[in-house]
């Protein structure tokens, strides 16, 4: 008899959510193909060459140091690196104000945990990052969505909810969002900023696209409009290396200070010798050479998809069309379910995320749909496109 331990789970684990872009992935290695479905770095943008000399310095320079447990906070070179970084960005910060976390999905996990009593509400974007709903949900929150259009979430939406709901917190990706690449615009930065100050309340600002832009002019974080009210959470993993799994943030005192606690009981520390790497990326100029290569690349991928959606698909489907980031997001009329077009993608050797993972209520997603544009070059998403386009009109 084969003894099972359901009984010993606990109540946190019964709320976790399956990530279903992880299952999706699995479907997307079959041989031949197009994946327009993860967002996921194309491998091209890695500074592998760079990496040889990085490596050699930081060898030189840190030696055991580099191998070696290290502050909890974060390696020090590498926070003062951080406060450069951010300084481009119009954050003000201090190695007092950051902690490094394993990847920004670390940071929306601990956040969860020090945060979330079961039942506490929080204020999404909808659609919003799968990730972060996946990160909170163990947490056994709630959930309420503020109303969004193609400028970002609507600051008398947020208003009306924060009005009318005990919100423990809001979660807002402000630039190139994930999934719909939307970006908050600077007027409703400051909107957003005069409204959680005025509320006392707390924004995790996720902001992992911001460097990617292929057009328009940057637009400063919300952090800088509001920083005693934001926690603003970011990463390399999209201009250095993913797997190198570095993540940050900048937190208000009293928040730092139980992030920097329960990061310590979870895992110590972060990766010392990627940290030294990360920081010789930054402070050797490395990091400046590289974006520009990155939007090189993914700037003509990005037209190359929407050209296509325009040559391609049915008069009444429409899509935003970002100044950056990794997503094009595609809304049908009411009466189509993406997921159906999904599977019949599928079957042609083209995948892309269903919209409706995306939302709270996925009924409320069913004629969207997500699409990546990073991994696949400009003929083969022409390719990938023309044949969307067939199964949505039944060729």
């Amino acid at each position: 008899m084969t003894k099972t331990f359901e009984h010993l789970l606990s109540e946190r684990a019964l709320g976790m959510r399956e990530n279903v872009i992880r299952e999706i992935l699995k479907v997307v290695s079959q041989p031949g193909m197009i994946s327009l479905a993860g967002g996921i770095p194309a491998p091209e943008t890695f500074p592998i060459e760079e990496l040889y000399r990085i490596n050699e310095t930081v060898l030189d320079r840190y030696g055991a140091v580099a191998l070696q447990y290290d502050r909890t906070e974060g390696f020090t070179p590498f926070l003062e690196a951080l406060v450069g970084y951010l300084a481009q960005k119009g954050i003000s910060a201090d190695a007092a104000n950051l902690l490094v976390f394993n990847g920004s999905q670390s940071v929306l996990d601990t956040l969860g945990k020090i945060l979330i009593t079961p039942g506490d509400v929080i204020a999404l974007e909808s659609p919003s990052y799968l990730g972060a709903i996946s990160a909170f949900s163990s947490y056994l929150p709630e959930y309420v969505s503020v109303e969004t259009d193609d400028d970002g979430i609507v600051p008398a939406s947020l208003e009306r909810v924060l009005d009318s709901t005990p919100v423990k917190f809001i979660y807002l990706v402000t630039t190139f969002q994930n999934p719909t690449g939307r970006t908050l615009s600077v007027e409703r930065r400051r909107e957003v900023a005069a409204i959680i100050k005025a509320k006392n309340a707390l924004v995790i600002e996720d902001d992992p696209y911001g460097d990617l832009r292929y057009r328009g002019q940057p637009v400063p974080p919300l952090q800088t409009f509001a920083p005693e009210n934001v926690v603003y959470v970011s990463t390399l993993s999209k201009v250095f290396a993913p797997g190198l799994r570095l993540g940050f943030c900048v937190a208000p005192p009293l928040i730092r200070e139980w992030l920097y606690r329960a990061k310590q009981g979870a895992d110590l520390h972060t990766n010392t010798y990627a940290q030294a790497l990360a920081t010789e990326f930054i402070c050797g100029g490395f990091i400046e050479r590289q974006v520009p290569k990155i939007i090189d690349l993914y700037r003509p991928r990005q037209e190359a998809m929407l050209a296509a959606l325009e040559r391609h698909l049915p008069s009444d489907f429409r899509w935003i069309e970002p100044d950056g980031g990794m997503f094009i997001w595609v809304e049908g009329p009411p009466d189509v379910d993406a997921e159906q077009i999904y599977w019949r993608a599928v079957e042609q050797k083209v995948a892309f995320v269903p919209g409706k993972y995306f939302y709270i209520r996925p009924e409320d997603g069913l004629p969207t749909m997500r699409l990546n544009f990073t991994r696949v070059d400009e003929a083969t998403i022409e390719t990938a496109i023309a044949s969307l386009g067939r199964v949505i009109r039944g060729d």
